[in-house]
């Protein structure tokens, strides 16, 4: 006997009116933000002026030995250096249109959806990709775009400030100069490619421990040094150090780290640079970043191992120019049939890069960034 069915288009069908939104990470920028001197994304905003421009300054601190006794001080005083920075802000926007008809059939609100998900790529791609791509710039330039002389005049002008490898066992690779040599006496590319598990994987105990203590030793050693975050109340200076999930799995296989976590939650509780899932080393917060990409830097390395960046920051390492906050807007369309819902802001990320030579803008440096390169050896 055969048993009667009913077509497809005449089943009972029923539908979640809930939806649910891929996970994205809360912008893990956003405690590092504020418009003082002492925080590690200086915002600049301006929402009343009508301009393109937005510039940061910076006051150099005096280095002359002053006069002593009766020494005469008119006609010594010593000359306050000024720097700038100026950053150019655009709009950035995106949207979504949704018809009549589809929310009609639809069992979810569409709109509400559109509205829901443009606030996340605000937040994702708007403010925190853009944030690791400025991290990762070479002078302004998108790393991946940057040719390679471009790549060696940035090292060489910031070879006092970024390191490649180095273990418990083996120092990092030597660079042709670790002082700024005003022309391309370093190579990027070469560099890395140098890198291998022995001397800048961190398989071993104390391995990620040296190589963090040694990237903050040669921050505080840079001319100018890559200033720490002061922490109110606390009396005490740090470094925010950003890591992808496998750097960190590295940084959690490293015993000596691990073991010194023991009761840093506790002593960290009104640190307000200190977050849940941070690790503290050597006067550096160690905070993992999701979007933290090592797909720049996959074919480097000998035998083309993976390797990846770490961004040790210190004060004024990145400008957040705002000209407009985010605002939605919306719009109809053919004859109300189309809703759009946008989204949009005039604004600019960009890392603080200031002179060091004879001029203003001559030689310019990363200000408050310390860069380092090790070899992966998580694989998931």
């Amino acid at each position: 006997m055969t048993n009667s069915t009913a077509a497809d288009g005449l089943k009972v069908q029923k539908w979640d009116a809930k939806f649910f939104k891929e996970y994205i990470q809360e912008n893990p920028f956003k405690p590092y933000m504020g418009t003082s001197s002492n925080s590690i994304i200086q915002i600049k905003e301006d929402t009343v002026k009508r301009y393109q421009t937005i510039t940061f300054a910076l006051v150099n601190k005096l280095s002359g030995a002053g006069v002593t006794g009766s020494s005469t001080l008119e006609g010594n005083e010593e000359d306050m250096t000024s720097r700038s920075f100026a950053v150019t802000v655009d709009k950035l926007r995106n949207a979504v249109r949704v018809a009549e008809m589809e929310e009609q059939i639809s069992a979810i609100d569409l709109r509400k959806a559109a509205k829901e998900t443009l606030k996340d790529w605000a937040m994702e791609i708007g403010a925190q990709n853009r944030i690791l791509t400025a991290l990762s710039d070479i002078n302004g330039v998108a790393y991946g775009s940057a040719t390679a002389t471009q790549q060696d005049a940035w090292l060489d002008a910031n070879a006092d400030r970024v390191m490649f490898g180095g273990t418990a066992a083996a120092a990092p690779v030597a660079l042709a100069t670790d002082a700024p040599a005003g022309g391309a006496t370093n190579d990027l590319s070469a560099t890395l490619t140098d890198l291998t598990v022995a001397n800048a994987g961190w398989d071993t105990e104390g391995d990620a421990a040296a190589f963090l203590s040694r990237l903050r030793r040669k921050a505080l050693a840079a001319n100018p040094k890559v200033r720490p975050i002061r922490v109110e109340g606390m009396n005490q200076r740090y470094f925010v150090v950003f890591v992808c999930p496998k750097t960190m799995a590295d940084i959690k296989n490293d015993k000596k780290i691990t073991d010194a976590q023991v009761g840093v939650a506790l002593k960290q509780q009104n640190n307000k640079l200190f977050k849940g899932g941070d690790l503290e080393w050597d006067g550096m917060i160690i905070h993992e970043v999701d979007n933290l990409s090592t797909v720049a830097w996959a074919t480097a390395g000998a035998a083309s191992i993976p390797l990846a960046p770490v961004y040790l920051c210190g004060a004024q390492a990145i400008g957040f120019a705002l000209a407009k906050r985010w605002r939605s807007v919306t719009e109809s369309f053919d004859y109300k049939d189309k809703k759009g819902v946008a989204i949009e802001t005039i604004d600019a990320i960009e890392k603080m890069i200031f002179g060091t030579g004879a001029n203003d803008t001559d030689t310019t440096k990363d200000h408050g960034v310390a860069t380092g390169y090790h070899a992966l050896i998580s694989t998931i």
